[in-house]
């Protein structure tokens, strides 16, 4: 069947120095030949006269390029007009596009999505790809890149090797149902479930790490009331974020400030003041606070003189770092900080970077939740193929069952089974140029 031709914006809408427009599908040469004559060499860019092809007019001047089927970002016939970014220029190009009846304006993601289409990316590569537009921190510059590399894709292909290898032993072997199982492939079988099952189970495991890089660490201040936490974080964050007060339980909400340490997003989060309190409103906050200390990736304890962490109610995990609150008005004290002085701030944020930095050194292949869903459920299958055919060897087609389940979750991992609703909210997520 024949595909659309599609166009839009590359770059972002508004006025700079340059605008780049986009035309993929089986139209896109001839039309860009209409409009600005004989195409430059494939991939080589050539300067031309940009016309509106019902009247002739010149509308730009500016670069194009030209890029053959199999060799562009979406494996399509593809042209780029990179011209001047005026948005009377674009509006006039993307103008004289529409006029053209095969020519259609693109929907969001609709050129990766066809890059994955025709084979160009898997869909651990598309997501990578957004995450490399979106990202803030060079950490995440760093996995996006991996991730658009390919290296799920790979690992996922290696894993689906063996497990197709093990189905295919585990099919020979049905002839043997009635009978023992011949020993040789018994190991064999059990040698690529169990290599297999090892590996993702470690994936797993580096995929909560890639998804804090993806998504950022929580570093929540707590304390009682008039600790200094709100002075705490406008000084880590250089700057007024929360509002400071003598009066204890000022702050009732959460107030966050996000920081790029070592090359890491973190947020920091101050948190109400925790105490007994027979007000409705602060006690909302202080049980809100209660609950996003438990949730954040590590807390700074803010402890007054004769405190310990006991007395808030929480419980010091790893990581934790326990400080002396308002350290410009102790003697000795093990760790002593201030927010009103800077005592001990660069010590603090290089002990949070570098608990941050530790907990991220693993090499993520995976870095959201739907890939570490994905993987989860092939882990779960291939721990129970396992196990099945440990205690019953007869047992071969609960073991087939269960290596197919893992097989489909793999493919589910880099779009290989149709997955249109989850591909709708993927593609959405990018502009209409992407």
């Amino acid at each position: 069947m024949r595909r659309d031709t599609i166009f839009a914006e590359a770059t972002v809408p508004g006025r700079g120095g340059v605008s780049v427009i986009r035309v993929s599908g089986p139209d896109a040469w001839t039309a860009a030949e209409r409009m600005a004559g004989a195409l430059p060499a494939p991939r080589m860019a050539g300067l031309r006269q940009i016309c509106d092809p019902a009247d002739g007019r010149v509308l730009d001047e500016g670069l194009v390029l030209a890029f053959e089927a199999g060799a562009s970002f979406t494996g399509e016939p593809v042209v780029e007009f990179q011209l001047h970014g005026s948005r009377a220029v674009v509006r006039a190009i993307l103008g004289a596009l529409g006029g053209f009846e095969e020519l259609r304006l693109a929907e969001a993601g609709e050129f990766t999505r066809r890059a994955m289409e025709n084979g160009r990316l898997d869909l651990g590569q598309v997501e990578a790809l957004g995450d490399l537009i979106d990202a803030e921190t060079e950490a995440q510059r760093l996995q996006a890149l991996r991730g658009m590399d390919g290296i799920l894709g790979r690992k996922t292909a290696e894993w689906r090797a063996d497990l197709v290898r093990a189905s295919g032993l585990l099919t020979a072997c049905l002839d043997f149902s009635e009978e023992e199982l011949p020993d040789d492939l018994s190991d064999e079988i059990l040698t690529l479930i169990e290599r297999t099952a090892a590996s993702v189970q470690e994936e797993v495991q580096s995929a909560s790490a890639g998804e804090r890089v993806r998504n950022g660490f929580e570093v929540a201040i707590v304390g009682r009331p008039n600790a200094g936490k709100s002075t705490l974080l406008n000084a880590l964050a250089r700057r007024d974020v929360a509002l400071t007060s003598d009066i204890a339980g000022t702050t009732r909400d959460i107030v966050e400030a996000r920081l790029d340490l070592k090359g890491h997003l973190v947020t920091l989060l101050d948190t109400a003041g925790l105490r007994a309190t027979d007000d409705v409103v602060e006690g909302l906050g202080i049980s809100r606070a209660r609950q996003r200390a438990e949730e954040a990736d590590l807390r700074v304890f803010l402890l007054m003189r004769g405190e310990s962490p006991d007395d808030l109610g929480l419980t010091v995990r790893q990581g934790d770092l326990v400080v002396d609150a308002k350290g410009d008005q102790l003697t000795g004290g093990v760790f002593p900080v201030s927010g009103l002085s800077g005592l001990g701030l660069d010590r603090l944020l290089s002990e949070i970077s570098d608990e941050i930095v530790g907990r991220a050194s693993f090499v993520a292949s995976a870095s959201n939740l739907r890939q570490k869903a994905a993987l989860e459920d092939a882990a779960t299958a291939l721990v129970a193929a396992d196990q099945i055919m440990r205690a019953d060897s007869g047992a071969l087609d609960l073991v087939s069952e269960n290596l197919r389940i893992s097989l489909f979750s793999l493919d589910r991992l880099i779009g290989r089974v149709d997955v249109e609703d989850m591909l709708d909210v993927v593609f959405s997520s990018f502009c209409v140029g992407k």
